[in-house]
């Protein structure tokens, strides 16, 4: 994080006060995967491994942590470069997906290859017991003390596994609610820790990518703070996730479907 000098400025005050505030790093990560140019993120450059590893499971260019080779973190005056190695039996999605990325827009979405990418499939969700309401509250109520940055900062998110006690086992922090879930999904599976069991809770509002990325993970519930998207609940009732949302102290709402 940086710190930066500033002033607060109050209703009925003339003068301003002086102020130094921390803030939290945005910077462009370059992603390369076979030597191929794949993505630009706009992310916190911390736990880069993480966050590369995550993001290609989310890509769907690999399944588990052994078939990325070596990665290579590379600090650049005009941000960050990540470079790693798909395993050669993934190599052609590689190839394919750069090209389909191309044509997307900043949103994320644009032409009809995309509309089919996210109109495809998830796998099911294997069958899971209902998470009981007592590890969500306790979770929900321990969250801010395992957000050393969100708390030196005020602006980032955090995405947090936790396990079949209902004890936060792991978090990760980023200015992106996406980027802070792939480096979740990277940092579990680089312990080899599964999201089957327990829970993914997120600070994010939840849309679609959220629920696609945790599925694919392998999560079979997830907790948001913030309410779904229509295509978000959809999406999680199609493939069994069990989707709760709106999380607070006091409440929260299941969008499991029963």
């Amino acid at each position: 994080m940086d710190s930066h000098n500033t002033k607060i400025v109050r209703p009925g005050v003339s003068a301003s006060e002086e102020s130094s505030r921390h803030i939290a790093i945005e910077a462009p990560v370059s992603i390369e995967f076979n030597g191929i140019g794949y993505a630009v993120m706009m992310a916190t450059p911390s736990d880069l491994e993480d966050f590369v590893t995550g993001f290609a499971i989310s890509e769907r260019l690999m399944e588990r942590s052994h078939q990325l080779g070596a990665i290579n973190v590379h600090r650049h005056d005009k941000g960050w470069i990540i470079r790693a190695d798909v395993a050669s039996e993934n190599a052609d999605m590689v190839f394919e997906r750069a090209r389909t990325r191309i044509a997307e827009s900043s949103c994320g979405l644009c032409g009809l290859e995309n509309l089919e990418l996210v109109a495809q499939p998830l796998p099911q969700v294997r069958p899971h017991q209902p998470i009981r309401k007592a590890h969500i509250f306790r979770a929900l109520t321990a969250l801010h003390d395992h957000q050393p940055l969100n708390k030196a900062t005020g602006g980032v998110h955090a995405a947090a596994w936790v396990d079949e006690t209902g004890a936060i086992a792991c978090v990760r922090e980023d200015v992106g609610r996406h980027n802070a879930l792939d480096k979740l999904i990277g940092a579990t599976v680089r312990e080899n820790r599964s999201l089957s069991t327990g829970f993914v809770l997120t600070t994010s509002r939840c849309s679609y990518e959220i629920v696609e990325k945790s599925v694919i993970a392998g999560a079979t519930t997830l907790v948001t703070i913030s309410v779904p998207t229509s295509i978000a609940v959809e999406r999680a009732q199609s493939c069994g996730l069990t989707l709760i949302s709106l999380a607070r102290d006091d409440s929260y709402l299941d969008y499991s479907g029963g």
